[in-house]
């Protein structure tokens, strides 16, 4: 990372982890490789590997900060969260193929070092310092990555084990017809109806804590299955992009005019619409909207790929191919073997990841 004044320059020594385990980040040789998803959640020996890493993270030269930066993506024009040699990723620009993030977060050591003076050791940038000369620099790239907030923190504070809790979010689309080209790579698409209601009960049976094998993809390196899931919800919402219908549109300037009930365009109040429904607009060149609905999922951590075999759980209920005793089985059954085909990475975002942060450096 590099900076003028005007877009001021990071150090040429920096040390960067991110909340995906980046693999450019040496670890300890007697570290096993984790997964992106797959975080502690308890136990004696994860305790221990927690222990280890953060002692062998922490920065002994007092010259250098630790930054805590959140990062937004789209993840569909990325091969993946770890730095690989021939594909473009996340880590390899700062850093699970085609998975979007809102906010995730890393840490990264800056060293300030003086141009005109080489080796003088200078005060820290502030944040926003480091905000826009990130931004500024990946920006001149792709433009699809971009620094939404940074934050001093302690030396020793590392972004992965310091979070307490971790928001993924889920998009499907429903409707027989094709997805816009704005949704694509944006959201799952279910040509089926789904109902709302069957998958609100489903959600039920799954969250609270739970062995959750049968929600555990090959190659998870976690040591227990066991995970509570705080939250799992799925809503209804407006479909995205939205932008308002001609019913919405009169009904908007019915109510800042106080009139009895909307007009058709070019009409006067006189040729009232005894039913507002009948404005639906079908027309020529007008698209029909897909309902749009969004899983939540949130838990301290997560097992490989568990949220999107949940999803893939809930559609197939909101398709009438699974029931809610089904999903009972499924879970008891702890095996992968058991449940849905996954969901596709496409819709899977990742919202929030909630720290305790201190007052003060």
């Amino acid at each position: 990372m590099t900076d003028e004044q005007s877009s001021p320059s990071l150090p040429q020594t920096s040390q960067l982890s991110q909340n995906q385990c980046p693999d450019f980040l040496e670890r300890p040789s007697k570290l096993p490789r984790i997964d992106g998803r797959d975080f502690p959640d308890g136990g004696e020996e994860e305790e221990e590997e927690r222990e280890f890493v953060e002692r062998n993270m922490q920065s002994t030269n007092p010259g250098i900060q630790r930054y805590l930066v959140a990062i937004e993506y789209i993840g569909s024009r990325f091969s993946g969260a770890q730095k690989q040699s021939t594909c473009r990723t996340v880590v390899g620009v700062l850093e699970d193929a085609g998975v979007h993030a809102l906010s995730n977060v890393c840490h990264v050591d800056v060293e300030r070092i003086s141009k005109r003076k080489p080796g003088e050791v200078l005060p820290p940038h502030d944040p926003s310092v480091v905000k826009r000369a990130v931004n500024h620099f990946l920006q001149k790239n792709e433009g699809d990555i971009m620094v939404i907030d940074v934050r001093c923190v302690p030396s020793d504070f590392h972004s992965r084990y310091k979070a307490q809790e971790r928001t993924y979010f889920y998009r499907l689309l429903s409707g027989k017809e094709p997805l816009s080209t704005f949704e694509k790579d944006r959201a799952w698409h279910v040509p089926e109806d789904l109902d709302l209601l069957a998958m609100q009960k489903a959600c039920q049976v799954l969250v609270g804590r739970h062995d959750f094998s049968s929600f555990r993809a090959a190659g998870c390196q976690a040591k227990s299955p066991i995970r509570t899931l705080e939250e799992l919800t799925i809503t209804e919402v407006a479909s995205s992009p939205y932008f308002p219908s001609i019913l919405e549109r009169e009904q908007s300037n019915y109510a800042k005019t106080e009139t009895d009930s909307p007009c058709v365009p070019g009409m006067h109040n006189q040729h009232k619409i005894e039913n507002p429904g009948d404005l639906t607009i079908h027309g020529f060149g007008v698209r029909q909207r897909h309902r749009c609905f969004v899983v939540t999922a949130r838990a301290c951590s997560f097992l490989y790929h568990q949220v999107r075999l949940l999803v893939g759980v809930l559609k197939s209920v909101g398709t009438g191919d699974l029931t809610v005793s089904d999903v009972k089985r499924i879970l008891e059954a702890k095996t992968i073997s058991a449940a849905s085909p996954m969901a596709p990475a496409c819709g899977l975002y990742l919202g929030h990841v909630k720290y305790d942060l201190p007052s003060d450096v």
